[in-house]
């Protein structure tokens, strides 16, 4: 049987930390900027965590 292969596009969204968790960026930071508050769109810059209800599948995704 071959190799599993990373799905790529999913590779350059996610990154796993030293704990295993999996990082994400934030939704809604590429347009329509000018109505959403200073302090929304810097607290977008920031990464988030994949949620627990996501991970199982996101890590498969990534980790082939």
């Amino acid at each position: 049987m071959p190799k599993m292969k990373t799905k790529r596009t999913a590779a350059k969204r996610f990154k796993k930390t030293g704990t295993g968790k999996i990082k994400r960026r934030h939704a809604y930071t590429s347009h329509i900027l000018t109505k959403k508050s200073p302090k929304r769109k810097r607290n977008l810059r920031k990464s988030g965590l994949v949620s627990p209800a996501d991970y199982k599948q996101v890590l498969s995704l990534i980790s082939a």
